[in-house]
């Protein structure tokens, strides 16, 4: 059995794959990145890297040959990733890969903020293709928030707009983990996961526990979204970025992202990561 994982260099993928190899022989894994070069690291573990580009559909066919089960992870290029997405699912349906698992975002179905968007229509390209799929569902990522502690500290404030709206996070290598026990095992067809952390913490949790953590004072402080995305824009993000998260901040605050299902942790077979055991990571890091 050969198992692909897309995006590999990125800080999921590379997770996927660190799991998968405590799960099979490395010569079940091969991964598809845009630059070769910067999977060498994967390579020197016994890995098969195979060049593909999302922005190059032309790619996939090569990428995909021989490819049993798939691991789409989404693409960053917002406005052109639902084609790229199609892309890729077309040449691993001529390449007869058994199985794509792809990963969109929590209560798809039902959210209203622009990020599910391309998620959305990407699972429908998916469901209409025909190939047996699974859809792995992602919460919010607990770092999302633990690689703005610097920040929090440098101004004793994290600074949303999502009222008293709570989020249940994950760690990145939860997710990977819950990605790699799909890929390896079988009964996963044509199944929807909605993951997620098990506990759903509010900003001023989050606040309270950086501060705790850090004996220095931290407090939530809540803006209107217009307030917000100038904040974003003088931190040097870019505008559809900074829309984009206050856009999904505005989810939050709706509880779109609040849910707690418990299949994350019923993939992985133990707790999903506490929100204080990954500040105290990212505060010793």
């Amino acid at each position: 059995m050969t198992i692909l994982v897309t995006a590999a260099t990125g800080q999921l993928g590379r997770l996927v794959v660190d799991s998968l190899l405590s799960r099979v022989p490395a010569s079940e894994v091969a991964v598809a990145v845009r630059s070769p070069e910067k999977a060498a690291d994967i390579a020197a573990l016994g890995v098969e890297v195979r060049r593909a580009d999302y922005a190059q559909p032309e790619t996939w066919a090569a990428a995909l040959a021989g490819v049993d089960r798939l691991l789409l992870i989404s693409g960053t290029d917002m406005g052109a990733r639902v084609d790229q997405h199609r892309a890729v699912i077309e040449a691993a349906k001529a390449a007869g890969v058994g199985l794509i698992a792809y990963t969109s975002v929590l209560g798809a179905d039902d959210a209203t903020f622009g990020l599910a968007d391309d998620h959305k229509a990407t699972e429908a390209v998916l469901r209409a293709s025909g190939v047996p799929f699974v859809l792995l569902r992602h919460g919010w990522y607990t770092e999302n928030y633990t690689a703005q502690l610097d920040t929090f500290l440098q101004y004793g404030a994290v600074t949303g707009s999502s009222g008293d709206g709570r989020v249940s996070t994950a760690s990145r290598r939860d997710y990977a983990e819950a990605a790699a026990a799909v890929l390896t095992t079988e009964g996963h067809e044509n199944t929807v996961y909605e993951l997620s952390g098990d506990t759903a913490w509010s900003f001023s949790e989050l606040a309270a526990e950086v501060a705790a953590q850090s004996g220095k004072p931290v407090v939530y402080q809540d803006v209107p979204a217009d307030q917000h995305v100038r904040i974003l824009l003088g931190a040097g993000l870019p505008e559809p970025v900074a829309r984009m998260l206050v856009d999904v901040d505005a989810g939050i605050g709706r509880g779109e992202l609040a849910g707690t299902p418990g299949d994350l942790g019923r993939l992985i077979g133990r707790g999903t990561t506490p929100l204080a055991d990954s500040v105290k990571a990212a505060l010793e890091s």
